[in-house]
């Protein structure tokens, strides 16, 4: 059981001594979405619209659907353990929120009082400017003196949404932030201003993005003003943390939903200005309800992982890399479709080009990259353009890796920021490449056809070669050849069982 912990240091003589947050991986299990019914809550916004502190709650975790059997294991066995032992055990942030809504979390947070010496952690402060910050907010009137620690820990918190706590033994959630009523209101705010909070951390902007397109939740005006006023702020994050959001953000099932915010807000011109640049030349609006080549792709691969069940980082960037190859050089869907079918053969050419001239399925002929179909080609040439493919998105893939080409991406429209940020490293795009190298290759030593399509999601995650290649295979098919109605099967696995 794999754990990371944060260890924080009190200060006050309070009766919490440097609790620890432990965060454990994700819970695999399926979750189903739906809304839910939530008790009358009052209570106003802190530090943002209004000056007042909301009032502050405590629900009953019953009412809100809660049950300690949508905790995962692992981290019912910690808690277990911890109350055992005397010490007082609360789960906190996104998975309070995630169980209330009803949906998976992707980890889990654990505040406990106890001391674990075992666990390796590292050591912070209160917060930065501990007793500054708390300066800024409102006590809530009638809190006794555990009410004032877990307020404490709750004003740190980035949004209010994220700043519950629940006690899984009491069955109690705590809301001192008024995110219960956000919650309600589907909004993201900051717990603090949202220009102090996103100047203190520039990575919450990012992190706001997320949970929006995660959730389907809008933001707080001033927010949302916020987010545009200081979107260029994101540079300087350290590039491993920049690629640890944008992962966060397209691997874990909402993808789609994150590009065309990063889009609506001005930071997908700084973030991936190459696909900024694409979708300026569609016309694509800021508020653009269509769709796109690009999003197709990412909203097929949001179709096929979920935050308990993510894919690896380099499947993404091969999405990124195969679309601007297409945008350089519109293909044929049959060339497109051969090509993933030997990808997910393990580099079978000539077994690939045979099955993809047996497609009967239309094409989706909205996509200006894709050229008019044609079946005039002989074999070999097929597989002359199959490999012209791949060595296609081997250049874009460089392409993507250059920071002069970035930087001119949108040389074109003056009115645009410029930014010549590349937050892939080398090694993750050597492994990209893997994906389909196959293809130039021809079909690897080793390869075993798979007879069943279910996915394997922990090979996913740790970047499987044959399981990334099989993903990457089944997105690219059912974007350019969409299932059918009644015919729900994607063209690779039709191939599987043939």
């Amino acid at each position: 059981m794999a754990l990371r912990a944060c260890e924080y240091a009190w200060k006050g003589g309070l009766i919490f001594h440097r609790p620890l947050i432990l965060c454990f991986d994700k819970v695999r299990r399926y979750s189903s979405v739906s809304a839910v019914s939530l008790p009358d809550v009052e209570g106003k916004k802190i530090g943002n619209d209004e000056s007042k502190a909301p009032q502050w709650k405590k629900l009953d975790s019953d009412e809100l659907g809660i049950r300690n059997s949508m905790i995962s294991e692992p981290t019912r066995v910690v808690l277990k353990k911890l109350k055992k032992n005397g010490y007082e055990v609360y789960l906190v942030g996104g998975c309070v929120r995630d169980l209330i809504l009803n949906r998976t979390p992707k980890d889990f947070d654990i505040v406990t009082s106890a001391e674990l010496k075992e666990v390796s952690s590292f050591s912070t402060s209160a917060g930065k400017g501990g007793k500054k910050l708390s300066e800024n907010f409102i006590k809530p009137k009638g809190c006794n003196g555990r009410d004032y620690i877990r307020w404490r820990n709750c004003i740190r918190r980035d949004f209010t949404i994220n700043g519950l706590m629940f006690d899984p033994y009491a069955k109690i959630v705590y809301d001192y932030m008024g995110g219960m009523e956000d919650i309600r209101k589907t909004k993201v705010r900051t717990v603090m201003p949202a220009n102090t909070s996103f100047l203190e951390d520039c990575a919450r902007i990012l992190r706001a993005i997320r949970i929006a397109a995660r959730l389907g939740f809008s933001f707080s005006r001033e927010l949302a003003l916020s987010l545009k006023q200081l979107s260029r702020s994101v540079l300087r994050l350290d590039k491993g943390r920049i690629l640890m959001e944008m992962n966060y953000m397209l691997a874990y099932g909402s993808a789609e939903a994150s590009l065309r915010l990063l889009w609506r807000f001005g930071l997908l011109e700084i973030l991936l200005p190459i696909q900024a640049s694409y979708f300026v030349s569609q016309g694509f609006r800021r508020r653009d309800n269509g769709s796109n080549m690009l999003l197709s792709l990412f909203s097929n691969l949001d179709k096929l992982v979920a935050p308990d069940r993510p894919c690896h980082n380099s499947l993404w960037i091969c999405i990124l890399a195969f679309h601007k190859a297409l945008v350089d050089r519109p293909r044929d869907p049959l060339v497109i479709a051969a090509f993933a079918l030997a990808v997910h053969n393990g580099g079978s050419l000539v077994n690939a080009v045979e099955i993809s001239r047996r497609i009967s399925r239309p094409h989706d002929a909205s996509f200006h990259e894709l050229q008019e179909a044609s079946d005039s080609n002989s074999n070999q040439a097929l597989i002359d353009q199959i490999v012209d493919l791949a060595l296609s998105i081997k250049y874009s893939l460089r392409k993507m890796m250059e920071r002069d080409y970035v930087s001119q991406a949108m040389a074109k429209y003056p009115r645009a920021p410029c930014s010549d940020l590349v937050f892939i490293s080398e090694a993750l795009s050597m492994r990209a490449c893997k994906i389909f190298e196959c293809v130039r290759r021809g079909k690897e030593k080793g390869y075993v056809p798979r007879r069943r399509n279910k996915i394997n999601y922990k090979s996913l995650a740790e970047g499987s070669l044959p399981e990334v290649r099989r993903l990457f295979a089944r997105i690219v098919s059912d974007t350019v050849y969409p299932p059918i109605h009644g015919d729900q099967n994607s063209l690779v696995n039709m191939n599987s069982h043939s």
